[in-house]
């Protein structure tokens, strides 16, 4: 922070240098450091000390706390060595802090080129009333586009509305903490700038609510004499030209901001990079492993368990244990060492009678590997003749138990978690090689027949995960480059979505709350970690997961498998996964009346069967529809692991993981249903 602090006053004329250079129409370019507006400024306005003092780390637009609204290019600065032209500067003093008095250290937050593709947009007005405002629910997401709409999101890149749903806070006891949440229904573009604007806000007391004085200054061009808030006047004019250009005028604006999305490089080159070296290390071959041993017959449906370990290249710290970071944080990781990852396979008896087709499985929250010996899992196994294999997801293991805890407690901690989530991916990816390359598991007798032939047909890998499995089993789907068809059962992204909306957080919020005394910074705090958490979750690579590939992975089809009503992973995260990826709809997708939502599913298309394009189907076991905010659902019983039971679902994933597999029906001209016995 001391490297930003010195270069502050630099990098606050070179901001404003910049956007008058892209904004100014004219021949005659000011001077640096001049504003183009400040000259012609018809009065002023006096701002309260505490916002003059910290104008330089903080928004003025929003006293109720330094970092609202947020996220927001207040918090970058100009970096022409990044792909989006920005970088992020979080000032230390200025992030949330523990009960203990620490803040979260930005470091790792000041390496992004930009915000979340999916974070929520974070802001405060006391007494907020969003019901008398006519802002769009998730219940009504169309409702966002409206010509009228009092919140307005656009891409300033295309001038293109963007949908979204708002909400207040509803995790927070007093109404005084009531955040506004804007979340995107469709991930943000990779790279764009978006422009947030927000009229017509209604008290709970049925007057307007007025802009703050900071803001008004910016609207009505009133003059602050705070060098900080003057610098980025031309910023604030582009952002009102804009808004005009969409049809909203600048005199009905009561907040207004812009944001710049992190980059397709600055979120996946890491990843990338350890893949791509690390395959280049193994070359043409598997890599090293050791069966360690083979059980015989271990359950009814499967005739041979192997468990061992494999070596992966290391890109961690230490042995790679829980805590650990990247090697070479300035820049990209390096390899040092290898990593000893663990496996188990189960053959089913069908495979001893003919090749079976090879997947990766991907385990539950804070699991590990033994998932895969799940009944459901084996049942799919023997009836439709597949081997799966599994590793634990180390980053988010039950290994990683212990330092999860820690991050909670102290979110400074957070880069150790998906520094080695991504090293999980890899170990995944290396995993999928040994199930497919002729010198990996087809190389030992433990894989083969009595006829000495390998029990896998190593054409094709494929990949089912759920929960955890398939949130971060997107982001690995994305990233494979032997992966083309998946199943995700019960997905969902992003994180600053899930956890708040999962009955598994509150063990974890016991810890998290007392860690964080202040409401507000809860919510900032859970909006910060999206930014890393990217790295190893769909969410931040969701853009790549189908149609638009990373160099070096093909295309891919995902079938996705939703529980209504689920209490864990939401149904709404996954709406926004699937509109992301480009997924159709298998219709009809619930019953009328499941859901209060005014155009359920909202712009999904519905899919034709026979398909080889990403198909959403919703599986509807009786539970009820969530609630409508940030809250767990908790009515009836919890639907989470009722379509991986089901043979129908199970039929469905066979038919979809094959080298020519397609979206079969299972279910008839009904929704499909999922019974909660199996």
């Amino acid at each position: 922070m001391s490297n930003s602090q010195r270069h502050r006053a630099f990098t606050l004329t070179l901001v404003t240098v910049l956007i008058v250079a892209a904004c100014s129409g004219g021949d005659d370019e000011p001077e640096a450091g001049e504003s183009t507006t400040t000259a012609a400024l018809p009065g002023a306005v006096e701002l309260g000390a505490a916002i003059v003092e910290s104008a330089d780390r903080c928004d003025p637009l929003d006293e109720r706390h330094c970092l609202l609204p947020f996220p927001s290019d207040t918090f970058t600065v100009a970096d022409d060595t990044t792909d989006t032209g920005r970088r992020v500067e979080l000032a230390l003093e200025s992030m949330p802090a523990n009960v203990d008095g620490v803040h979260i250290d930005p470091t790792e937050w000041n390496r992004n080129d930009g915000f979340s593709p999916g974070q929520p947009i974070s802001a405060y007005f006391a007494g907020l009333d969003l019901e008398a405002t006519g802002a769009a629910p998730v219940t009504d997401i169309g409702a966002s586009l409206a010509a009228d709409a009092p919140i307005v999101l656009i891409d300033a890149d295309t001038g293109e509305r963007w949908p979204y749903s708002s909400e207040l806070d509803a995790s927070v006891d007093d109404d005084a903490d009531r955040v506004l949440y804007i979340r995107p229904a469709v991930n943000y573009p990779e790279g764009h700038r978006f422009v947030v604007g927000l009229r017509d806000l209604v008290g709970t007391d049925g007057a307007p609510i007025a802009p703050s004085d900071a803001f008004r200054a910016y609207r009505d061009r009133l003059d602050t004499g705070v060098d900080a808030i003057e610098a980025r006047r031309d910023r604030y004019e582009a952002v009102f030209t804009v808004l005009e250009t969409a049809g909203v005028a600048r005199e009905e604006l009561i907040l207004a901001w812009d944001f710049t999305v992190a980059s397709e490089r600055n979120l996946s080159e890491r990843m990338l990079h350890i893949r791509d070296d690390a395959l280049e290390r193994l070359g043409d071959t598997a890599a090293a492993f050791t069966v360690a041993q083979v059980e015989i017959d271990p359950e009814e449906e499967i005739a041979r368990r192997i468990t061992g370990t494999f070596q992966v290249p290391k890109y961690l710290t230490g042995a790679g244990e829980p805590g650990s970071r990247f090697t070479n944080l300035s820049g990209l990781p390096e390899a040092d060492g290898e990593y000893v990852a663990n496996f188990i396979c189960n053959v089913p008896h069908a495979a001893l009678e003919a090749p079976a087709r090879p997947s990766l499985y991907g385990h539950g929250l804070l699991g590990d590997a033994s998932e895969v010996d799940a009944g459901n899992v084996r049942a799919f196994s023997q009836g439709h003749n597949l081997v799966f294999c599994a590793t634990d997801w180390i980053g988010m293991s039950e290994g990683d138990v212990p330092n999860a805890i820690a991050i909670l407690g102290e979110a400074s901690n957070m880069p150790t978690l998906v520094d080695r989530g991504q090293q999980g991916m890899l170990n995944a990816i290396v995993l999928g090689r040994l199930m497919t390359n002729p010198s990996g598991f087809a190389s030992h007798e433990a894989f083969q027949n009595d006829a000495a032939q390998y029990v896998v047909d190593p054409s094709e890998l494929y990949f089912d995960g759920n929960s955890q499995g398939a949130i971060m089993g997107g982001a690995l789907v994305a990233v494979s480059p032997d992966v083309e068809r998946a199943v995700l059962g019960v997905p969902g992204m992003n994180y600053s979505t899930l956890l708040q909306r999962s009955v598994d957080w509150d063990t974890y919020r016991a810890v998290f709350d007392p860690a964080y005394p202040e409401p507000i910074e809860r919510g900032l705090t859970i909006s910060l970690i999206q930014m890393l958490w990217d790295r190893a979750e769909a969410n931040g690579y969701a853009q790549h997961m189908t149609a638009d590939p990373y160099p070096g992975s093909p295309a891919h089809a995902v079938l996705l498998h939703v529980a209504f009503g689920d209490h864990q992973v939401s149904t709404y995260a996954a709406e926004v996964e699937a509109r992301t990826i480009g997924a159709q709809l298998r219709c009809p997708a619930i019953a009328d009346g499941r859901l209060a939502d005014r155009e359920p599913q909202w712009n999904l298309e519905c899919v034709s069967t026979g398909t080889d394009g990403s198909v959403l189907v919703i599986w509807d076991s009786g539970t009820p529809a969530p609630p409508p905010v940030n809250l767990a659902p908790t009515d009836g019983s919890d639907s989470h692991e009722d379509p991986r039971r089901m043979s129908t679902a199970q039929q469905q994933k066979s038919d979809w993981l094959a080298p020519d597999g397609t979206f079969s029906e299972v279910c008839g001209t009904d929704p499909c249903r999922a019974d909660p016995s199996g």
